[in-house]
C-alpha cells in the first residue's frame, strides 16, 4: 500500500486543507454531518462507505478539529459526531463545490439536488469573491502572497 504524504508542514494553505479534507469522503462526510447526519450507521448507509474506511475518516476529522465526537442526544448508548466551529467553517467550501458541481457536473435539465434557504425555499446566490470594498474579484485580480 502507498504511504499518503501528509502536507501538514506545506506553506500553502489549500495543501494543509487538503491534509485534513481532501479526501470524498471527508468531504461527503462533512456535507452530510451539514445536512444533519450525527451516527456512525446514518453515514455508513447514506454514504455506502466501508465500515472501516468511515471510522478511520471519522477519526481523522475529529483528530483535526473538524467533528466532535459525543454521547447520543437521546441518552443511549451511541456515540454522535457533530461539526465543530471549525467544521461548521467548512459550509462556504461545500457550497462551492455543490454549485462547481451544479454548473459543470450536469447535462441540461438533468435531476440533482438543490439547495435552498429554509426560511423561503428559494435557491441560494452562487458564491462571489469580493475584496475588503465589496468589488467582485476574478482570478486574474488575485496574487498571492507570502506572510510572515
Amino acid at each position: 500500500m502507498v504511504r499518503r504524504t501528509s502536507l501538514d508542514q506545506a506553506e500553502c494553505p489549500v495543501a494543509r486543507s487538503l491534509d485534513v479534507i481532501g479526501d470524498w469522503w471527508s468531504l461527503l462526510i462533512v456535507r452530510d454531518a451539514f445536512d444533519g447526519v450525527r451516527r456512525f450507521s446514518d453515514f455508513q448507509r447514506g454514504l455506502g462507505v466501508a465500515k472501516n474506511m468511515l471510522s478511520a475518516r471519522l477519526r481523522t476529522l475529529v483528530a483535526a478539529g473538524v467533528l466532535e465526537s459525543a454521547p447520543a442526544a437521546d441518552g443511549s448508548a451511541y456515540r454522535e459526531y457533530r461539526l465543530t466551529a471549525k467544521g461548521r467553517d467548512l459550509f462556504p467550501v461545500i457550497v462551492a463545490l455543490r454549485q462547481w458541481g451544479e454548473r459543470h457536473s450536469f447535462e441540461p435539465g438533468e435531476p440533482h439536488s438543490a439547495l435552498v434557504d429554509r426560511a423561503g425555499g428559494r435557491p441560494v446566490a452562487r458564491l462571489e469573491i469580493r475584496s475588503r470594498d465589496g468589488a467582485r474579484l476574478a482570478p486574474e485580480d488575485t496574487a498571492v502572497i507570502k506572510t510572515g
